[in-house]
């Protein structure tokens, strides 16, 4: 659970990826307009921990493609009705001055009017995918208005990230996550899109054995790894990436909005029990698959 005043790390940073990695995707990278990174950051400050990156939009992105990360998938979220239309013209216009080099994800707020023609609307300007967070936005997953957003997303062929592990929860979040999030109910969503691609970030923690055998059973759930496997948070099963199937793994970083150093995740999954295979997949290979990336 996020709690005021959790650690900061002063650990090293290194210029770039670990050597002895494969090419590296970061598939969970944010950004948003100036003013809502400042509150992001001040809602950081006083409910969670201190960012150590804060950075503009343009400025996360040069660092981490200067520090050697292949390809960027940028993700944001509205957190509240009326804004969404903007930040998804803001992505546009910040991955069209970057090109190839970034692929850029939606927002709505579920259950906003017109959400579904705001979403094909940013289909259509060449946003790869929907970015969602059930803590912040506050939705239920098994909604009927969520259907129709699905279906968007299904009939476009792009696919979800959806946030809706139960952890890392807040008691400044204006819901509680552990009612409206849970590997059950995402089970059903699985079975009635069987054909929409969902990423749920954070290997679905504080759920993570029930999200990793959901994998095992649906061909359609990819997870990322973002924040889980740096040993920051208590987890009381540690998490072992041998044990996960392979090609559903990929890695993220939640870049800038960590308390320590950026690449404290890569060198882990440098030092992961993995073979040569799987772990170029979960770098680089299974983002390729699930943005459908044309690199």
């Amino acid at each position: 659970m996020l709690k005021p005043n959790m650690p900061f790390i002063d650990d090293q940073e290194d210029s770039g990826v670990p050597a002895d990695l494969p090419p590296v995707i970061d598939a969970h990278v944010h950004i948003f307009p100036r003013n809502i990174f400042s509150a992001i950051q001040k809602w950081f400050d006083k409910n969670a921990w201190c960012i150590r990156y804060r950075m503009t939009s343009s400025e996360v992105f040069e660092f981490l493609l200067s520090h050697g990360i292949k390809h960027i998938i940028a993700l944001q979220y509205a957190h509240k009705p009326g804004i969404a239309g903007q930040l998804n013209k803001y992505m546009s216009e910040k991955c069209r001055e970057y090109g190839h080099r970034i692929t850029g994800m939606a927002t709505v707020f579920p259950g906003e009017e017109n959400a579904e023609t705001i979403l094909q609307e940013a289909f259509d300007s060449g946003l790869g995918g929907l970015k969602l967070h059930a803590h912040v936005q506050c939705f239920d997953m098994n909604c009927e208005h969520m259907n129709r957003l699905y279906e968007c997303c299904r009939s476009n062929r792009k696919p979800i990230v959806m946030h809706i592990g139960r952890e890392p929860k807040s008691a400044a979040y204006n819901c509680d996550p552990y009612q409206l999030c849970s590997a059950e109910k995402l089970e059903r969503v699985l079975k009635c899109f069987p054909d929409l691609k969902i990423c749920v970030p954070h290997l679905g923690f504080s759920e993570t054995s029930a999200y990793r055998r959901l994998i095992e059973k649906y061909d359609n759930l990819w997870l990322d790894t973002t924040m889980v496997i740096t040993d920051y948070f208590p987890i009381e099963e540690k998490i072992n990436l041998g044990l996960y199937r392979p090609d559903r793994i990929m890695y993220g970083s939640d870049f800038p909005n960590i308390p320590y150093a950026w690449d404290r995740e890569l060198k882990e999954l440098n030092t992961t029990d993995v073979s040569s295979d799987s772990l170029e997949k979960i770098c680089y290979k299974n983002a390729v698959d699930f943005f459908s990336l044309q690199l």
